[in-house]
């Protein structure tokens, strides 16, 4: 890693000189941390602050962040890794907003049954995450015989009632974000991109893509001030989407429907009906050793409980895990789709609730988080897990590449974080070992 502040980096080689511009290994490393764990955390505060929902707080604590990485004004390890956590800390903070953001405004989200494919007729596919944008364009789009599909991390928002009481929401296509330009080609006609996690066409769909605010693709189209009249005049041109069903998902186990199940899933667990339970999402990517994700889910015993969200999800939910009869006689799917990265909150929340119902720590709860790496909004969220004090978390594919090894030989002195390793089944047995011995 060089240092982004002297010639030797424009030159390709190492800083030697740490006293000419302020910065070694550890420090560099601990200020990109910083970098993108706000760069994330303003992805959610984004998107809290289009549905009315801000802190003052949160912005002055963005505003100190970004300072601190100038040059020359901090020397020192220490106070770089506890504005590291402090992220952490401020990034609870906007996911608790924009949580209770989302259920004001689209409702609770409750468990539904989603159609995948495509029904005859114009149809346009959302895909990011906005669910304002998706919610103006179901309004614009209403009575006019225009069918509107998500796409990606737009799954989630078929679970909100608000949202799923527009008859021409007629369901999800497709699958991760790296999967688009697949999907996007095959779907004929227009896209709307809200937000990050789009990919520069290659297959000629380019003029069919429509953006909003800062999301912009060469050759697409920006939506002004979210009137989606071009967008629906394109839909309108495009050949009608053929009677295509995929097959149908039960989606929509947000924290509020879990914690409701949180004194049967207690029950459960002190009666040995679930054994442990598994929190495994994140960001999806394409590069290899995205599989150990889905073996690892494969491997879990049929007596645990599989929590997912994130696009990280993609990797997991075309297997059949079957279900868990609970002690009340109810039975719930082994995997529990709790919604976007943006809803990563909700796991926290589920966590805490059972930390305290079962008196304590979530540290030893029969727990293992497992998270896929990508990008910044992983970086937020993870920061704030190590925030609150959970340790064993296990990321991958692959060490972040910004992290020095000092800095992570931090971590994992203080947390216990840990890189997953090559044998995803060894991995499940050696989590489970601690609720077995």
């Amino acid at each position: 890693m060089f240092c982004n502040q002297c010639e030797q980096a424009r030159h390709g080689t190492g800083c030697e000189d740490i006293g000419m511009c302020g910065k070694d290994a550890d420090i560099q490393s601990l200020q990109e941390t910083l970098l993108y764990g706000v760069k994330g955390m303003a992805a959610y505060a984004h998107h809290a602050r289009r549905l009315g929902a801000v802190d003052d707080r949160v912005n002055a604590f963005i505003e100190e962040a970004l300072f601190a990485t100038l040059t020359n004004v901090n020397f020192d390890l220490q106070s770089h890794l506890e504005l590291v956590l402090e992220c952490g800390r401020q990034n609870l903070r906007v996911m608790q907003m924009l949580d209770a953001a989302h259920t004001s405004r689209f409702g609770q989200p409750t468990p539904v049954e989603v159609q995948e494919g495509t029904r005859p007729g114009p149809g346009i596919l959302v895909t990011g995450h906005d669910l304002l944008d998706l919610a103006d364009l179901l309004d614009q789009t209403s009575g006019s015989g225009i069918n509107v599909y998500t796409h990606g991390e737009m799954l989630p928002a078929q679970a909100y009632p608000t949202l799923r009481a527009h008859p021409h929401l007629a369901g999800h296509v497709g699958g991760a974000w790296q999967d688009q330009r697949t999907d996007f080609h095959e779907f004929a006609g227009p896209v709307l991109a809200t937000t990050n996690c789009l990919l520069i066409p290659r297959n000629g769909y380019g003029d069919r893509v429509f953006t909003t605010r800062v999301t912009a693709i060469p050759g697409g189209t920006r939506i002004a001030g979210n009137d989606f009249s071009p967008l629906i005049r394109k839909a309108l041109d495009c050949p009608s989407l053929p009677e295509k069903p995929v097959r149908r998902s039960t989606i929509g186990f947000h924290h509020s429907v879990i914690l409701g199940l949180a004194d049967q899933i207690v029950e459960a667990v002190k009666a040995g009906v679930i054994r442990h339970v598994f929190l495994i999402g994140g960001c999806d990517g394409a590069e290899r050793g995205r599989n150990y994700f889905s073996e690892f889910a494969a491997r879990t015993p049929s007596d645990s409980l599989i929590l997912t969200l994130g696009c990280g999800k993609y990797r997991i939910r075309d297997y059949d895990y079957g279900t868990i009869t609970l002690p009340s006689g109810r039975s719930v799917p082994r995997l529990l789709d709790m919604g976007q990265c943006n809803d990563a909150y909700g796991a926290i929340k589920v966590a805490s609730a059972l930390a305290h119902v079962f008196d304590c720590s979530v540290n030893d709860l029969p727990l293992t988080i497992v998270l896929s790496w990508f990008e910044q909004k992983a970086v937020s969220v993870l920061l704030t897990l190590l925030a609150l004090g959970v340790k064993g978390i296990r990321i991958g594919p692959a060490p972040p590449a910004f992290i020095s090894p000092g800095v992570f030989g931090v971590l994992q002195e203080k947390f216990d974080l840990r890189l997953v390793g090559d044998d995803a089944a060894a991995d499940v047995r050696a989590a489970l070992a601690p609720a077995t011995a």
